[in-house]
């Protein structure tokens, strides 16, 4: 489909004359759906669109996934003349529910997919306007064309819940428990970047070289791990260490050979201090600081000029 999403939607609007507004939904409504960023994305695109047509309206959200509403559950159907169900498979009881709750409204479809025509999940709605539907005009997937916000950070994540040699003195549980709910709030783009390698898995890098190369793209790395930190300079990727052995062990050892600041001892850990060599690290001083310490490092351990 060649036209805009503003005029494809003003467009039913306009055909239908249906005052009043619009509901929009999803399987990022449902309690128990799931959320997907595609789905989230083709939920920006039309509720973007209906803001630039002048629509009223609201998305609606699983309440597992956005607590802070607006819910489908509390949408009450007297309070809308146009349900829109954007992206996913018009497929399950969910939206054989959906159809008995908001049968008042007029009920459309958009940039989703059609299993089966004759089901009661597609043949309830009014319109369909699908990204899949046989012998009928496509329209493009909503969210690739939906607006994007600036990047966010791209961070690895390497933790380890082992080296049972520290014995007494181990808190590697309780710095991933940290971490592991300070990551989840920053907004930032997450990955794993375990440094084990593995020949028989996707999961892990084969060999080292890949691993570099995995590193060498993030602008923050986040690890209880020795050869997470060094690995991480040895790119010039800032990283911001966390030290699990009480007392110190080879983590702020190495950090004190390279002088790397940015090494937080768990008996400090706590997201205030998380949150202050997170700014440091993703500062200009911070990626400068990195740099010279790849440098540093692949000259074998050659002193510094200067300090961090």
């Amino acid at each position: 489909m060649r036209r805009g999403l503003s005029a494809v939607l003003g467009s039913l609007l306009r055909t239908h004359a249906v005052p009043g507004r619009v509901l929009v939904t999803g399987w990022f409504s449902f309690r128990d759906g799931e959320v997907t960023a595609g789905d989230a994305l083709a939920a920006r695109a039309v509720s973007d669109a209906l803001g630039r047509s002048g629509v009223s309206h609201d998305v609606a959200w699983s309440p597992v996934f956005a607590p802070d509403g607006p819910a489908l559950e509390d949408a009450r159907p007297e309070s809308y003349a146009q349900l829109l169900f954007v992206c996913g498979p018009l497929h399950g009881d969910q939206i054989l529910r959906l159809h008995e709750r908001y049968a008042a409204c007029r009920r459309t479809a958009i940039g989703v997919s059609v299993v089966d025509e004759r089901a009661p999940e597609v043949t309830g709605f009014h319109h369909v306007l699908a990204r899949d539907r046989a012998g009928a005009g496509l329209m493009a997937d909503l969210a690739g064309a939906a607006r994007s916000e600036p990047a966010r950070p791209l961070v690895g994540v390497a933790l380890t819940h082992g080296q049972g040699e520290y014995g007494a003195r181990r808190e590697h549980g309780r710095a991933a428990d940290v971490l592991g709910s300070w990551l989840a709030a920053k907004d930032c783009a997450r990955v794993e970047a375990d440094t084990r390698l593995a020949r028989d898995t996707w999961r892990l890098c084969r060999t080292p070289d890949q691993y570099l190369s995995l590193v060498g793209r993030l602008d923050l790395m986040v690890t209880d791990r020795l050869h997470g930190m060094v690995l991480a300079l040895r790119t010039g990727v800032p990283v911001l260490a966390v030290d699990p052995v009480r007392g110190g062990a080879k983590v702020s050892a190495q950090a004190r050979v390279v002088r790397w600041p940015a090494v937080v001892p768990c008996e400090d850990l706590s997201p205030r201090a998380l949150d202050d060599w997170w700014d440091w690290c993703l500062s200009s001083a911070g990626r400068e600081a990195a740099r010279r310490r790849r440098t540093l490092l692949l000259r074998g351990g050659a002193d510094l000029d200067g300090g961090p």
